[in-house]
């Protein structure tokens, strides 16, 4: 229950009371729309407009969801092999500490000048070297966590690679590479949204947000930007409950 309290109803007691303040400074301070609108003109825009909001999710989500596969696959396949390669490890870090450093607002061009301007590619791509990086770092580390007299208990009872592998290494991994992919599921969606910014069909939230902007209605694209925060939200909460239940199953080392 302490830990409920502490996890959930905490932060939401928090939102609300954030919510409240600004409705009261809105009304309060007489701010006008186009300088911030209250939450409930957000609200009731949003619950209008819910079809639209829904629909520039869905796109987003599916680039975002795609890159995250990817870029989550990719960064755990990678971990393994430098984790069992050392001198993969070494010749390896120069480059990923260059995808680390990317930036995104440059490669979001170049990108869709290689695939075309209509392909969602470009956004997925964007979307998975954003994942790559934390998963990759986060899942390297976890691996080389086995404590030594683990590996010790291991040979002791001449257990093979997998099983040590599955008994020690794996279960002392599982915590590090969920940090990466929670880090790496905000990612995902932040990274999408930036790539549409620059190019690419029209469609998904960020276009709906510029679109809305750009025509002075201020009220609709912060409604666009609560359906990105609620889409970052779902991201999180998928990989966070992925996460309690992967811990459930595996016995942790002892």
């Amino acid at each position: 229950m302490r830990t409920l309290r502490a996890t959930v109803l905490a932060p939401v007691l928090f939102g609300i009371a954030v919510l409240v303040l600004w409705q009261l400074a809105v009304v309060v301070f007489d701010i006008k729309p186009f300088v911030l609108p209250s939450p409930l003109r957000i609200g009731g825009l949003f619950v209008q407009d819910a079809g639209v909001v829904a629909a520039g999710m869905l796109v987003t989500g599916t680039n975002a969801l795609i890159g995250f596969v990817v870029g989550s696959i990719v960064g755990v396949v990678a971990a393994v092999v430098s984790a069992l390669l050392r001198v993969l490890d070494q010749l390896s870090q120069p480059i990923v500490t260059a995808a680390s450093v990317v930036p995104l607002v440059a490669l979001g061009p170049v990108l869709y000048t290689m695939y075309g301007a209509g392909a969602e590619t470009a956004r997925q791509l964007i979307a998975a070297l954003a994942v790559f990086v934390p998963v990759y770092l986060n899942t390297l580390r976890g691996l080389r966590q086995v404590r030594p007299v683990h590996r010790d208990l291991m040979r002791a009872y001449n257990a093979t690679g997998w099983q040590a592998t599955r008994a020690v290494t794996l279960p002392g991994a599982l915590p590090y590479l969920f940090t990466g992919l929670r880090i790496g599921s905000s990612l995902a969606v932040i990274s999408a949204l930036v790539a549409e910014y620059f190019g690419g069909p029209v469609d998904g939230l960020a276009t709906a947000i510029t679109s809305a902007a750009a025509y002075s209605n201020f009220t609709l694209a912060y409604a666009f930007v609560l359906g990105a925060i609620l889409l970052g939200l779902i991201f999180y909460g998928c990989t966070l409950a992925a996460e309690k239940a992967a811990s459930r199953h595996t016995p942790a080392p002892s």
